[in-house]
């Protein structure tokens, strides 16, 4: 190879080291959509990852050029290492790492926040939908962040946000007069809580490699999470979550909801 087409390869590889580069779970729809357009719009290259692949890249189309649509189930352990030889071919790290896809419950679709309450209630709640949102809610985010973590170690700022909720913090559900412990359960609220304590534990395990790893609660947002009976919409429930995502000054460890409250776990 001539002198000057070394030089040209060594510039392009330095280009591309340069370029932030992100992955988010569920973001074809919702506060996913929101986090990776932000990101975008602050010069991420960002990756979209979605359950199904069409819905993906019908989002990245959406989103412009520097988006680019991988099929990930984060239940499904192939889609996230085909998630994982994708980014590594492409850019050999990542910058930052959101799971945000999650999921309230696996019953019948369309189903009122109230009658998914109802049925959640700890004393009778189905211990096949207890599994089934913890497989992605919790074991999902373990999965996706243990296989991303090679890449996250060749970032200089490698940033993990785990997209939570306010119903998993336990000292809020203590006390009465939070609003929304009536639909504290076993199924979706313990499971944010499970997420918290994985952030915690990522949060430490990780500090030595320099990785910062924070939780995070949207406002109630209108989403298909809660069948659309949040009172704020998208795109102010994303606020705080964009936040902490482009967030480099070194916080780890961290809480957060709207307006930068700092929530106890």
């Amino acid at each position: 190879m001539k002198n000057f087409e070394v030089l040209n390869f060594k510039n392009k590889i330095m280009q591309t080291n340069k370029k932030r580069v992100a992955l988010v779970t569920g973001a074809n729809t919702g506060v996913g959509f929101q986090i990776a357009k932000a990101l975008i719009e602050n010069n991420y290259t960002v990756f979209v990852g979605a359950r199904n692949l069409e819905n993906g890249i019908n989002a990245a189309s959406q989103l412009g050029k520097n988006a680019i649509a991988v099929e990930l189930d984060v239940t499904k352990q192939k889609t996230i290492s085909d998630a994982f030889e994708k980014i590594q071919k492409q850019f050999g790290k990542l910058d930052l790492l959101v799971n945000n896809a999650g999921i309230s419950h696996a019953g019948k679709a369309g189903r009122t926040v109230e009658e998914v309450v109802a049925s959640n209630r700890p004393s009778i709640a189905s211990l096949d939908e207890t599994r089934t949102v913890w497989e992605t809610n919790v074991f999902g985010v373990v999965a996706v962040i243990q296989a991303f973590i090679p890449l996250l170690k060749n970032a200089e700022q490698a940033r993990v946000v785990n997209v939570s909720s306010g119903m998993g913090s336990l000292t809020l559900n203590l006390n009465p007069e939070f609003p929304y412990r009536f639909g504290f359960d076993v199924v979706y609220g313990a499971s944010k809580t499970a997420l918290n304590a994985v952030t915690v534990a990522f949060a430490i395990d990780l500090e030595n490699y320099n990785i910062k790893v924070n939780a995070v609660s949207p406002s109630y947002t209108a989403t298909a999470l809660n069948n659309f009976q949040g009172t704020d919409t998208v795109e102010e429930g994303a606020k705080e979550p964009i936040r902490v995502a482009l967030d480099e000054s070194g916080v780890t460890g961290q809480f957060t909801g709207p307006n930068q409250e700092v929530y106890p776990w």
